[in-house]
C-alpha cells in the first residue's frame, strides 16, 4: 500500500506537464497608441525548437546566437493586425530565468478607436504536436482570449470602440 502511494506520488509531477503552451499578453494603449507583445514560454519547451529555429548555434538558451535567432523566430511568425491595419513590432528585452523565457516586443499604432483585433502566429512548427499558445489581448482594462494550435488559422478579437 505504501510502495503504491509513493509510486503514484512520484507520477504526479510529470503528469502535471503533458503538454507543450506558451502565453502571449498583447497590450494596447489606444490613448498613447502604445503596443505592448510579451511571449512566455518554458525553456524546455524553447530548446528542442532550436535545433531548426538557430540550426548554426548550440540548441541551448546559453548560446546567445540561439537566443537572438529565437527573438527573430517570434518576431517573423507572429503578426498583429489593429483594424486591418498591420502592426510591426521591435524586439524590447529578453529575459532569461531558470525554466522561463520571456521575450518582449514593442510597437505603436495610430488608431485611437479600436474596434478589432487580429493576431496570427505559428511558433516551432514541426517541434510539438501539442504546442497551444494562449493569446490575452487587452485594451482599456477588457482582456479577449484565443488559443493557437499547430495549424491555425489567424483569429480576431472584438472590443467596443472607444466612444461607442
Amino acid at each position: 500500500m505504501l510502495a503504491a502511494a509513493l509510486v503514484a506520488g512520484l507520477a504526479t509531477p510529470v503528469a502535471a506537464h503533458r503538454g507543450h503552451a506558451g502565453l502571449t499578453v498583447v497590450e494596447i494603449d489606444p490613448a498613447s497608441g502604445s503596443v505592448s507583445v510579451v511571449h512566455r514560454f518554458a525553456a524546455h519547451d524553447v530548446e528542442p525548437a532550436l535545433v531548426s529555429i538557430a540550426p548554426g548555434a548550440q540548441p541551448s538558451l546559453d548560446d546567445p546566437r540561439a537566443v537572438a535567432e529565437l527573438e527573430t523566430h517570434l518576431r517573423q511568425r507572429f503578426r498583429l493586425d489593429i483594424d486591418g491595419a498591420a502592426i510591426p513590432v521591435t524586439h524590447a528585452r529578453t529575459d532569461l530565468a531558470g525554466d522561463n523565457v520571456r521575450v518582449d516586443f514593442v510597437g505603436e499604432t495610430s488608431d485611437r478607436s479600436i474596434a478589432s483585433v487580429t493576431i496570427d502566429l505559428d511558433f516551432f512548427p514541426g517541434v510539438h504536436d501539442d504546442q497551444e499558445q494562449q493569446v490575452n489581448v487587452r485594451i482599456n482594462g477588457v482582456t479577449r482570449t484565443v488559443v493557437f494550435r499547430p495549424g491555425s488559422a489567424a483569429q480576431t478579437v472584438t472590443f467596443a470602440a472607444a466612444g461607442a
